[in-house]
């Protein structure tokens, strides 16, 4: 997943200056969904359906924006925009994985439902908090005895790092979630070769990045990094087990906000050396989420791109 920021291609150049917003996406199910600053779309690839065909058709669902958590000045302001971030993911992340998951199903006459989809993200939410956040405290508290103490926090923060790019790691093996990481892949190549001004082909875009310095990968690396730092804050006042517990989960907000605005700042200023060495973990991290796509997933996300940007050229030139 890429926020919507600018990407950084292959070979750098930097962005013009009157460049204000710049596209980002998400990989689904068979597809890509494109964002931009008042408009998104989506594109799947269905089912081969004809043995006489050589893929399936692409099909594309595009909307418009506006929820006030895009449009509510409020969400835009310095550290609460990490928020936003992450409603956006619940919003407009949940709705295109539910509709690219009906469109893959529809095919085969199968039809899912918002309340399965939304069930089982739940359930995978509660997976997160007792592994990412439960486990690591309970393995930690065992390894040092001082719950209070900065050894603590190191020994949590690296036994959550290690169980988070395990994770990643083990399910890389699967074979469908292998398919939206080429389809990940597929995004992050789309907006490098758009921002790099190259042709938006199958042939010019193979040749960008699949790395982007505003992914969701990345942004989840520096939220580790960040939630050390806080959580060494918090030993300061030597808390009980259960403050502890408390800290992870009411520091989230704030994790989340000043995570945002480190990856931001970043991205925003990748050509500087320091920084450049700075996101070299970053864009580490995306090699477990990120693989090379087919020529065809090229093609899907290049149709995405290219329907968000209709979306956003269509309201600029109806506001003239």
């Amino acid at each position: 997943m890429a926020v919507p920021e600018v990407a950084a291609p292959e070979a750098p150049a930097k962005p013009k200056a009157k460049e204000l917003f710049f596209y980002g996406g998400q990989a689904v199910i068979e597809g890509v969904m494109m964002r931009g600053k008042h408009h998104y779309a989506v594109a799947v690839r269905l089912p081969r359906l004809n043995p006489d065909t050589l893929q399936g058709e692409i099909v594309i669902d595009r909307g418009e924006l506006k929820a006030p958590i895009y449009t509510n000045p409020i969400w835009k302001l310095p550290f609460v925009r990490g928020l936003a971030l992450i409603g956006e993911q619940l919003h407009l992340g949940m709705k295109s994985l539910i509709w690219s998951a009906n469109m893959n199903a529809g095919a085969n006459n199968i039809q899912i439902g918002k309340r399965e989809i939304t069930g089982s993200v739940a359930v995978a939410g509660i997976f997160a908090l007792v592994i990412f956040i439960g486990l690591p405290l309970l393995l930690a508290s065992f390894a040092v005895q001082r719950s209070g103490s900065f050894l603590f926090v190191l020994v949590e923060g690296l036994i959550r790092v290690g169980l988070v790019l395990g994770y990643l790691a083990a399910i890389a093996l699967l074979p469908d979630v292998r398919r939206v990481f080429m389809y990940h892949g597929a995004e992050h190549k789309t907006i490098n070769a758009f921002e790099s001004g190259w042709p938006l082909d199958v042939p010019s875009v193979r040749r960008a990045s699949t790395l982007h310095p505003r992914c969701g990968t990345g942004f989840l690396l520096v939220v580790l990094v960040v939630s050390a730092a806080v959580f060494s804050l918090v030993a300061l006042f030597h808390p009980n087990f259960f403050w502890l517990v408390a800290s992870r989960v009411v520091a989230i907000p704030l994790i989340a906000g000043t995570g945002f605005e480190l990856i931001r700042f970043m991205a925003r200023h990748r050509f500087n050396p320091i920084v450049r060495v700075a996101l070299l973990p970053v864009l580490g991290t995306q090699k477990f989420t990120t693989r090379q796509p087919s020529d065809d997933m090229l093609e899907v996300a290049i149709c995405a791109f290219n329907a968000a940007r209709e979306g956003e050229e269509e309201a600029a030139g109806a506001a003239a």
